[in-house]
């Protein structure tokens, strides 16, 4: 599907570079979209998301950590890079840069090589093009790149935060969207990695404790001077039972009031089991919910020269 997009009114001295060639900001933009996936939906959310994910800025990222662990980061990172490789056209990547022992990431996309982000860190200086970084890459069912943990321990480790952050530096230049599976914003290294990303992604269980410790997260990046993180900030509340207690809805109402976006993610078997996630083949409620969270991230990635969708028109390829 090819898509004209109008890019919002602009002095005709304005200019822009694509593609190598000086072109007027109001000029239309064109791109391809790929097709939506049957299996996923509401329609037009998950249009909104397919046409946004067509006209990415370059270099996008998307930051995801969480007040504290156990809250099914890497789950959420592989269900929602799982659905991302669906709708953007080029290939995305995530990145696993927790600096401990960890195969949450790695169970969550699956091994098919020994390839690991020790591998990554220690060929930084090599990984100048895709074909270089995919030597040590997983990938998912729906096609998602991951560079997962190391878990061996003998002869290798994971990565510190500075180096996995140089390892991230290098890959964002090479694929059009990367996603960071990022330990809990503990440190300050973590802070800065969501105030560089177009979409930190805050991961809490649907449990008052845990959102009331990211409350507090979200007010001491405030106080910090990171305002502007909190105002990008979406928060994916993932449930752990399929009950939610009235505490937790109260708590949910006061997040809202904080961060412009909350999702919740329904409870959902299939990614109770640590076991690779294939987005299409989670329960209707589940894959609704990843639709709209993809929504809310891919609209702080998109280019902002670009309306989307009002002043799209559809044409056939």
């Amino acid at each position: 599907m090819v898509l004209s997009i109008a890019a919002p009114d602009a002095s005709p001295a304005d200019e822009t570079v694509a593609a190598g060639h000086a072109r007027p900001v109001n000029q239309p933009l064109v791109v391809r979209a790929r097709a939506v996936p049957s299996e996923l939906g509401p329609a037009d959310i998950a249009e909104r998301a397919w046409l946004g994910a067509a006209a990415l800025r370059p270099a996008a990222i998307i930051a995801v950590s969480s007040a504290d662990g156990g809250v099914g980061r890497s789950t959420l990172v592989a269900a929602l890079g799982d659905l991302l490789a669906l709708a953007v056209p080029g290939p995305v990547v995530a990145v696993d840069m927790h600096p401990v022992p960890w195969g949450g990431l790695g169970e969550r996309i699956g091994r098919s090589n020994a390839g690991t982000m020790w591998d990554a860190v220690r060929d930084l200086h090599t990984l100048t093009s895709r074909h270089e970084v995919e030597r040590w890459t997983q990938r998912s069912p729906s096609g998602l790149l991951a560079l997962v943990g190391e878990t061996e321990g003998q002869g290798r480790r994971p990565p510190r935060h500075d180096e996995a952050a140089a390892v991230v530096e290098a890959v964002r230049r090479l694929y059009p969207l990367t996603i960071c599976d990022v330990m809990p914003a503990l440190i300050a290294g973590v802070w800065r990695t969501l105030a560089a990303a177009f979409a930190p992604v805050l991961v809490a269980r649907a449990t008052a404790d845990s959102l009331h410790h990211t409350m507090r997260l979200l007010t001491h990046l405030r106080a910090a001077g990171n305002s502007a993180v909190v105002d990008r900030t979406v928060l994916a509340v993932v449930a752990a039972s399929p009950a939610t207690g009235r505490t937790v809805r109260a708590v949910l109402q006061q997040a809202a009031t904080v961060v412009p976006d909350v999702v919740s993610i329904p409870y959902d078997p299939q990614l109770a089991r640590p076991e690779p996630v294939d987005a299409r083949r989670l329960k209707k409620q589940t894959r609704t919910a990843l639709v709209r969270l993809a929504d809310a991230v891919i609209g702080r990635c998109a280019d902002p020269r670009v309306a989307l969708p009002v002043a799209a028109r559809k044409e056939r390829a």
